[in-house]
């Protein structure tokens, strides 16, 4: 046999058996450990699309018709937040650093960004703009001063924000600074996770062209890396990105929201930070909305979406589906096995690790 004919072989058989076994690992591994989904009772019938878990007992969500939910005792009871004057407005992203600090962004027009320091008992508007064209997607923080926040383009721009003072004031990233968008392309505020941050400056937010635009200076500068996910029609691309740790591991997760049901192309995962990604060997259930890592396991994944829910215990390289409740978002715990889901009609979930 021709050497580096069975040398090819070779090589192609033992990644099929790497793949294989990763996979049979997964279900021997979901077997005793898996995530364990309870529905919790709801005060609103709102579509929740923002969602953001501080702690075990802390979490805010938030969503359509000014709506913006708080628990402060791990889900058993969610309090409605009242917003004087928000019933119009779309709460696509929510971010808290506690029970009593929190942020609020609008998606469509106008474009708000609100702040509030008193559990909601008051809320400032820290940012708004009436720019045509202004969507804003998602925001994420490395911390309590510092965040960025993506838009979808303007005037043939991505217009991005970033704050140094916990969202007190934003300050539009200069478009020099930026990659130029491609022809329609934007990103999808169906659950304020399509950017992502990661320790030591990383960012990266997801596109309808499967493209991220990535950045490894606090936000400063963005660079376009293609990744393999579905794309082709307005409602496919990356919906979702989420970073674990400081390993440069990442998953992202997408679709077609429009043909839901379909599994080609719908995850992938990254091992340098985001500079090159790998389609998942075997895909999630359908079409993901968004997608988290287990604060303390790396190799464990949760991705949900409107016709169910999916686990990877391999860092996203195999997905077994966990149930067929639909959510558009979820969350972790830090340091917990503790996850929260949000999703249409006002539903609130509860997940836990075993």
């Amino acid at each position: 046999m021709n050497r580096r004919k069975h040398q090819t072989t070779v090589t192609f058989l033992g990644v099929i058996l790497l793949l294989m076994a990763l996979a049979t690992g997964c279900r021997k591994a979901a077997t005793p450990r898996s995530w364990q989904l309870t529905e919790l009772d709801s005060p609103t019938t709102a579509s929740l699309r923002g969602l953001s878990v501080v702690s075990d007992s802390v979490a805010w969500a938030s969503g359509s018709g000014g709506t913006v939910l708080r628990t402060v005792d791990g889900g058993a009871t969610w309090t409605l937040i009242p917003m004087p004057h928000a019933e119009a407005l779309d709460f696509r992203d929510v971010q808290a650093f506690n029970d009593q600090t929190a942020l609020l962004m609008t998606a469509g027009a106008p474009a708000r960004f609100y702040r509030t320091a008193n559990g909601g008992a008051t809320w400032q508007i820290t940012y708004e703009t009436t720019a045509s064209g202004a969507f804003f997607d998602g925001m994420a923080f490395w911390d309590t001063r510092r965040g960025v926040a993506m838009s979808d383009p303007v005037d043939g721009h991505f217009l991005l924000l970033r704050t140094e003072d916990g969202g007190r004031s934003w300050q539009e990233i200069p478009t020099d600074q930026i990659a130029t968008p491609l022809e329609n392309e934007g990103g999808f505020a169906a659950s304020g996770t399509s950017i992502a941050v990661a320790p030591g400056g990383l960012a990266a937010f997801g596109t309808s062209k499967a493209r991220i635009l990535r950045s490894e200076d606090w936000g400063h500068t963005w660079q376009a890396v293609n990744v393999p996910i579905r794309t082709g029609a307005p409602s496919q691309g990356v919906f979702s990105i989420a970073f674990w740790g400081d390993r440069g591991r990442g998953v992202l997760t997408g679709g077609d929201y429009a043909a839901d049901s379909l599994r080609t192309a719908t995850a992938a995962y990254t091992t340098d930070g985001g500079k090159s990604w790998l389609p998942a060997a075997v895909m999630p259930h359908g079409f993901c909305s968004a997608v988290t890592g287990h604060p303390r396991i790396s190799a464990e994944w949760l991705a949900v979406g409107t016709t169910g829910c999916s686990h990877s215990c391999d860092g996203g390289i195999t997905w077994t589906p966990v149930s067929t409740m639909g959510f558009h978002t979820v969350q972790n715990a830090p340091g917990s096995n503790i996850a929260y889901s949000t999703g249409s009609n006002g539903r609130l979930a509860r997940w836990i690790f075993k």
